[in-house]
């Protein structure tokens, strides 16, 4: 028997070790992995905040290069309508030019055309011939 109680002296004492260790470790170990945790956290924040810069920084040289874009087309739009405008007699030839091409993309059966002053021909006899 004295084999027996030295073992489970020994055995006791272990375990008391053991409870001593877990009790000192297990608070250093939660603050050890809310540590773990809290960087984890700020680098997610940090990684996401610099995403959000570079998209804020791609949208805007997208809308810069759009815009760029925008204005070469207009100015080439302006110089064909110079070119137009010249060689139609001026701004009035070119207005009578835009006047005929809408005349000739129109589906319209009956077409009102300005006169001089600016006033489309009305058609009072063709109410007569309704009734």
């Amino acid at each position: 028997m004295d084999q027996r109680t030295g073992c489970m002296g020994i055995a006791a004492l272990g375990g008391l070790v053991l409870l001593l260790l877990l009790l000192i470790g297990w608070p250093q170990y939660r603050v050890y992995a809310q540590r773990l945790a809290g960087e984890a956290a700020l680098a997610e924040a940090q990684s996401s905040r610099q995403v959000a810069i570079l998209e804020a920084r791609a949208k805007k040289e997208s809308a810069i290069s759009l815009a760029e874009a925008e204005v070469i087309r207009a100015k080439g739009a302006a110089e064909a309508n110079a070119i137009l405008q010249n060689s139609l007699g001026g701004p009035e030839g070119y207005l009578r030019y835009l006047q005929i091409q809408a005349l000739e993309d129109s589906k319209a059966s009956l077409i009102y055309v300005p006169t001089e002053a600016g006033l489309p021909v009305t058609e009072a006899r063709r109410l007569d011939e309704a009734k």
